[in-house]
Order: C-alpha cells, then sequence, then structure tokens
C-alpha cells in the first residue's frame, strides 16, 4: 500500500498533510486509489458481491423495463443501454409504435462503436436537436462521465458525424440552435470564459463555419457569477431569445433580446422561480414580494401577462397559495395551460390553469394517480410543440413504476391517463408493507420519514435509511430495485428521511438546513435513527446509512457527531472538506453551504467539515467512501483525503474508486450495479447481517 503522511490531525484549518490526493490523476495519489480500492474489493468482494452484482445488472439490463422518451416532431426518442449496448443506443420511433408491446426502433446513433472507434470512454450527454428541419443534432459526449462535454453534430439523414460541423471540444456548457447554421453557444472553453466555478461566463453567437474561439460575443458576465446561459423562445411571436445570468446558485436574472443581445432585464426578484410561454409569465416568489401594493407570499403561485408587465403592470393573480405542509414542487406550460404540482403533508396533488385577460380558469387533475410518488412532464421536449399530451410516472416503494399519458385537452370530465408502460416486479415485495413516522429532532421539529419493511419489528431489523437534504430538492420513497433485491427481499427495512434542506415543505424547509442550519439537517437525521430505536424496530449497531453528493456530507457529520447511532456508513461521492470545497466543488455551493474563506462562515462550517473534526479515540464505526475518478462535480479529492486520514487514525475506513462514472456510479448499467452491490455487501457485513437466505 502506498505510504501515506503519518500525522493524524489538521492542527490548523489549512494543516492539509494529505493534499496531495487532491491531484486526480497523479502518479503517487493514483497509486494509492488503487491500492485502497483493491483492499476494499478483497475484503467485499468475493462470490457473494458477483451475485448480487450479477443480480443487479439482470435487473438493470431487462428488456422489458420502461424506455423512457421525449417526442420531437413525429417522433419519440429514447436512449437504451443493455447488456448488448452497455454505453448505448440513441433510438426513436413513432408515438403509435412505442404503445406497443414490442416496439421497432430505428436505431440513429451507437455509443459503443463510436467509443471503440475513437478509444475513447465515452459516455451519453444527451442530444439537441435541430427544430426546424430535424435533420442534425448536436450530440453531448461525455469521457467517463464528466460534466464536461465534447459537442459532435449529427446528421440524421445519413447517421453520420458531421466532421466539418458544430463540433467543439471538451468544456461545462451548452447549446441552443437558433436556425440550422446557427447556435447559441454558452460554453467554458476558451481563456477566461469560464467564473470561478468553471461554468460559462459568456453566450456566443456561432456561424456554421466560424470558429467558436473568435464566435462574437452577445452577453456576458463577471467570473464571480455561477454562469449564464441563452435560448431561443420558440412560443413568441416572432423571434425572442432569453439570456439568463446566475448570480449563485439560488438565483437568475432574465433578459429578453435578440441576435444582438439582450434588451430588456425582466423585474423579478432574482431567487424567484418563473417560466413564460407566449405571452404569460408565472412566478413563484421564494420570499414575501410586496409589488403592486399587494405582498406575495414566499412559495406562492401568481400569473400575469408577459407584455403587461414589461409596460409596467403588476397586478398578478395568484394561482397557488402554499401552507405550513402545502408546498408547490414545480411547475411547466404545455400548450399555453400551466400545469402545477404540489405536495399536501407528502401527498401529491396536481392542477391545471388556463390564462386569461380576467382571470386564469383552474381545474384540479384528479384522475391522476394520487397516492405514492407521482409525476408530470410534458411529452414534448419544446415547448412550442406542446399540444397538451404530458406523461405521468406513478409508483410506491413496493409497487415498480407505470408511465401514463394524459391529453389536458380532453373533453371534461377528463378520462383517467392511458398507460403506456408498466415495470416489471424486480424483487419479492410480499409481506412488505409502507408505512410514515416522525421524529422529533434537536429544536423539536417534526421529521417524517418513510418505512419499508415486514409488518412486525423485532428491535433487530437491519435498517438501511438514507436523505439528501440540499439544494431544496424533495426526495421522495420510489420503488428502488437495488435495494429491494439486495436489501428488503432478504429481510431488511429500508428508510427515507426527509430532512431539512430539502423542497418537502418548501422554502422555508429548505432554508432552514441551509449554511449554518446545515447542522440542524444533520440533527435531524440523527433523530430519525434514534426514532427507529425507540419505536421498538431496531439498535444503533443495526442501522446501515447511505448517502451521496451532499448525503455525503451528510453521511460523514453522522460518523463524527453521532457515531453512537450507527452500525455502519456508505458514503458516496461526498463532499467532505469543507475548508477547501471551493476549490474543489467551485464556487457554486456557497449558497447553500456558506464561504469558507470569509471567517464568520468558516466559524459554522468548521463544524461540519468533518475532514477536519475527525479525531482520534471516537468510537466510529466502519465506514465506506466511494467516489470516481472522473467526478469533476465534487471532486474524488474529499472521499480519498477523509478515507486516508481516518485509517491514519485507526479507524475501520475502506475506499473504492472506480475509474468511470462522473457524479454518477458507473458509465454503463455493469458499473452501477458493482457500485450498488459493493456498498450493500459493504453495510450487511459490518451491521453483523448475513442476509444468506432469502424472505
Amino acid at each position: 500500500m502506498t505510504a501515506i503522511d503519518p500525522r493524524p490531525t489538521l492542527n490548523a484549518p489549512d494543516d492539509d498533510p494529505y493534499l496531495w490526493l487532491e491531484d486526480v490523476e497523479g502518479e503517487r495519489a493514483l497509486a494509492w486509489t488503487t491500492s485502497q480500492s483493491a483492499r476494499t474489493l478483497e475484503h467485499f468482494g468475493g462470490t457473494r458481491f458477483e451475485h448480487d452484482r450479477d443480480a443487479l445488472t439482470a435487473i438493470f439490463d431487462r428488456p422489458d423495463r420502461i424506455p423512457m422518451i421525449t417526442r420531437r416532431g413525429q417522433y419519440v426518442y429514447n436512449f437504451w443501454q443493455d447488456a448488448r449496448n452497455p454505453r448505448g443506443l440513441w433510438r426513436r420511433t413513432t408515438l403509435a409504435a412505442y404503445t406497443k408491446a414490442d416496439p421497432q426502433w430505428e436505431i440513429l446513433f451507437d455509443l459503443d462503436a463510436l467509443a471503440a472507434g475513437d478509444g475513447e470512454d465515452w459516455v451519453w450527454g444527451g442530444a439537441s436537436l435541430e427544430p426546424e428541419r430535424g435533420q442534425r443534432a448536436v450530440l453531448h459526449l461525455s469521457r467517463g462521465g464528466s460534466d464536461a462535454v465534447v459537442h459532435r453534430e449529427f446528421d440524421l439523414a445519413s447517421l453520420s458525424l458531421v466532421g466539418d460541423g458544430f463540433n467543439l471540444p471538451e468544456a461545462k456548457g451548452d447549446i441552443d440552435w437558433l436556425d440550422p447554421d446557427t447556435l447559441l453557444l454558452s460554453s467554458a472553453l476558451g481563456d477566461g470564459m469560464a467564473t470561478r466555478s468553471g461554468y460559462a461566463r459568456t453566450v456566443r453567437l456561432w456561424k456554421r463555419g466560424a470558429d467558436p474561439l473568435t464566435a462574437p460575443i452577445i452577453f456576458e458576465t463577471g467570473s464571480e457569477s455561477l454562469g449564464v446561459s441563452g435560448h431561443l423562445d420558440r412560443t413568441a411571436e416572432s423571434e425572442r431569445l432569453w439570456f439568463i445570468e446566475e448570480p449563485a446558485y439560488f438565483e437568475a436574472i432574465g433578459r429578453i433580446g435578440d441576435r444582438s443581445g439582450p434588451k430588456i432585464q425582466i423585474d423579478l426578484p432574482w431567487d424567484a422561480w418563473w417560466d413564460v410561454f407566449g405571452d404569460w409569465l408565472a412566478v413563484k416568489p421564494c420570499k414575501p414580494w410586496t409589488v403592486g401594493g399587494t405582498t406575495h407570499a414566499a412559495d406562492a403561485l401568481i400569473g400575469i401577462s408577459l407584455s403587461s408587465f414589461i409596460a409596467g403592470e403588476r397586478g398578478f393573480g395568484t394561482l397557488f397559495e402554499p401552507g405550513d405542509r402545502r408546498s408547490l414542487q414545480s411547475f411547466f406550460w404545455n400548450d399555453g395551460k400551466l400545469i402545477i404540482s404540489y405536495l399536501v403533508n407528502l401527498v401529491p396533488r396536481f392542477e391545471v390553469f388556463t390564462p386569461g385577460r380576467q382571470e386564469w380558469t383552474r381545474r384540479a387533475l384528479d384522475t391522476v394517480p394520487a397516492e405514492g410518488t407521482v409525476r408530470l412532464w410534458p411529452l414534448d421536449r419544446e415547448d412550442h410543440e406542446t399540444n397538451g399530451k404530458v406523461l405521468v410516472s406513478a409508483q410506491d416503494p413496493i409497487t415498480p413504476p407505470q408511465l401514463l399519458l394524459f391529453d389536458l385537452n380532453a373533453a371534461p370530465p377528463l378520462g383517467a391517463p392511458v398507460i403506456l408502460k408498466r415495470a416489471p416486479e424486480n424483487f419479492d415485495a410480499s409481506g412488505l408493507v409502507v408505512t410514515r413516522h416522525e421524529a422529533v429532532s434537536t429544536d423539536g421539529e417534526m421529521i417524517p420519514y418513510t418505512q419499508v419493511g415486514p409488518a412486525d419489528g423485532n428491535g433487530d431489523a437491519p435498517v438501511h435509511l438514507t436523505a439528501y437534504g440540499g439544494f431544496g430538492m424533495s426526495l421522495l420513497p420510489s420503488y428502488n430495485s437495488s435495494l429491494g433485491k439486495l436489501w428488503l427481499e432478504r429481510g431488511g427495512t429500508s428508510v427515507v428521511a426527509n430532512i431539512r434542506g430539502g423542497g418537502e415543505f418548501g422554502t422555508r424547509w429548505h432554508k432552514a438546513g441551509r449554511r449554518e442550519g446545515k447542522r440542524l439537517a444533520h440533527d435531524d437525521f440523527a433523530a430519525v435513527a434514534a426514532d427507529l430505536v425507540q419505536r421498538g424496530i431496531t439498535r444503533p449497531s443495526r442501522i446501515a446509512a447511505e448517502g451521496g453528493s451532499n448525503g455525503g456530507l451528510l453521511i460523514a457529520n453522522m460518523l463524527i457527531r453521532y457515531p453512537e447511532r450507527f452500525g455502519a456508513l456508505f458514503c458516496t461521492l461526498p463532499l467532505i472538506d469543507m475548508r477547501r470545497y471551493t476549490k474543489l466543488f467551485g464556487a457554486g455551493g456557497i449558497d447553500e453551504y456558506g464561504d469558507p474563506d470569509k471567517p464568520e462562515d468558516w466559524t459554522f462550517l468548521k463544524e461540519m467539515s468533518a475532514y477536519h473534526a475527525a479525531a482520534p479515540g471516537q468510537r466510529y464505526p466502519p465506514i465506506l467512501l466511494a467516489t470516481t475518478k472522473r467526478d469533476d462535480r465534487v471532486h474524488p479529492g474529499h472521499a480519498r483525503k477523509m478515507a486516508a486520514k481516518l485509517q491514519v487514525l485507526g479507524y475501520p475506513a475502506y475506499f473504492y474508486e472506480p475509474d468511470a462514472g462522473g457524479h454518477s456510479y458507473g458509465k454503463n448499467n455493469r458499473e452501477r450495479a458493482a457500485f450498488i452491490a459493493l456498498g450493500n455487501n459493504f453495510l450487511r457485513s459490518a451491521i453483523g447481517w448475513q442476509a444468506d437466505r432469502v424472505r
């Protein structure tokens, strides 16, 4: 094993003896990661791991799983991976054909063939189809799953790459078609073109045949902003370009313009959510907003004519009012109608609004499934192509997903959605029950959680506990084939906690778990673990907790702050070193976590920086820290350094780092299966659960 610096502690915030592990491709660092990964596979690989990996791979490769689609013109498009096509195929068919049990697909692009021919570790990042003629697309290709992508133009008639087309070297950013010969380019490619967060600082007008590095800049921001983007709004009567500047992660400034640049700034709060269709504007303020003599509550949804708003009118109509546990989750336009999704104490509800000059008409979508986890989104990729068709996904932890098609323009009373596809059952759910509970956190806040497992708790249940708690993202219980196969089917119990920092109960819930409140979010998770013991479900040594990315920060803090409440921890793709996270993750996380370069922020950040807080002589439970070499979003240095420090301190800490995956578990189904199977085998072993026999 590669030797590491023996100093076990960080005597000062910037005293970092393991800094060399941040060198992603460094020879010494790679020798260490290779040795560590081999050690972890030696301990937790073997026959059981291989069996689980193969079982999950077979599930992920099932030919009867739901192929997710989006419509462009006369076709629906899908990207598909299976055992024969591990990197994947981009393909299309018609909606009528898709509704059949075994649709015939036209294969457009074979990523495995390209990777073999190029000798590159290509991972699919999506495709931007030119909407005017539909004959060309720009493919987004990632090396190993990184966020930075290579752009390659593709001809859909000849099914070949365009050698002299819109091709762009690797960089973070995106494009949007203006016409067949012009793109809006929002890319960090080029000297001085990236913000300090690593995203695009400019929007350029890129003409076919021109050098993208010399394409004229039509909008730019300073390096302190998070980034900028531009797109063409085809729902307007004439050509309307939007230029979006993000000063920070939760802020956006919208400007309307043309091919010469922005002309009008839309006078909305920077932290508001908003969306436009044609001449209609919908806005969700994230804090109380007084405008036109009326104060609109945080998380309300209000609407107005866009042209009237630009002219100075401020008489918004109120579409949605939030409550303590009644929170707007999303809204989108379809064929001039606004569809909203909200939760009432975590139960899904949906409504559709049709805008009008005098008032907006409201209609409840009460024929859409209203139990479990339900999501609605447009069938069509482009707003201007929408015709009232929306897709619906419905599932719960023991019921596989269904994909349904719903027509908003059907004459009332609206009929039930049509089932397009049903996912197969991937684990035996017999005897399992789904229940909701609440735990009391340190400040008295009630923290909901969903439990799945046998009906009768025996005080010794092997529990898999997870949460996210960040960036206003809601984590709702779903059908998890991996957990079902490797945990529930074998007699275990799984728990999903809705801790603060998420968006389950709106902006209030998110803000309570941001910055200095992040500590409260971590308290919430520990409170759920304690509640499971108090209710007689299990004991601490049988609780295995897992979290990734922001959830990895959570898990690292459980190790340091609440080690007595857990038997094992699986920490994936994590942030951990909160002193240097802005150097690794970028400045985009400052709004969520705080700025470690400001003394007042470091005061609370150091309390959640598990890398600094880890100390000798504690009773830390076993932990597996796993990342990927190609994670250019969070950076593998966090997991590497934490594992190194814990090992020098003498703790049972393991490390795993495959080459590919980016900020995910792998580039193909087998790699994802191996990552998950290894983590679960570690957790089961660490809590003393053999799980040899299925229920």
